[in-house]
């Protein structure tokens, strides 16, 4: 999964692994909403599909923004979430993660069971999405790469996977 390229025509990045120092930073709030930022929601849609995957957060390839897509394979398709931040959550429930920057291993993590995320869109207009379950739960592992967290900083316990 690591140093996925290109072979469209548009780009898929390589996806940065563990390891790697821009994984642990807190990556910079998005203030300009242009053609710059649409091309990289577009390639990281690209990427996300290549490598199948359900989420990926800009700093998984090389980007310190805080841009997250997410598509877990329901009806919400792709979700577009730039600036996002968790403003409810609700309950608990305990399942197995991984991540692509970290291949070939997964966790058991504990995860609040229903969040509401408030973000922006690809134009800067606010909105606000609820996940539960899946959703929630790719919610909370991209937003937590925004803040320099991955899933292997808080699972429970690794599983074999």
């Amino acid at each position: 999964m690591c140093g996925l390229f290109a072979r469209r025509k548009k780009q898929v990045y390589q996806i940065v692994c563990i390891g790697d120092p821009i994984l642990r930073e807190k990556a910079v709030e998005v203030k300009r909403f242009n053609e710059n930022l649409h091309q990289l929601l577009d390639d990281m849609a690209e990427t996300l599909y290549a490598a199948d995957g359900v989420g990926l957060a800009a700093p998984q390839v090389g980007i310190s923004k805080q841009v997250v897509v997410v598509d877990i394979g329901d009806e919400h398709g792709l979700i577009e979430l730039i600036n996002p931040k968790i403003i409810a959550s609700e309950g608990v429930e305990e399942d197995v993660e991984g991540c692509l920057s970290v291949p070939g291993k997964s966790g058991i993590v504990k995860r609040a069971k229903k969040v509401t995320v408030a973000a922006q869109d690809r134009n800067g207009k606010s909105f606000t999405i609820k996940g539960e379950d899946l959703l929630a739960r790719a919610f909370q592992h991209e937003i937590d790469h925004l803040k320099g967290v991955l899933y292997v900083d808080i699972m429970e316990r690794e599983v074999e996977g």
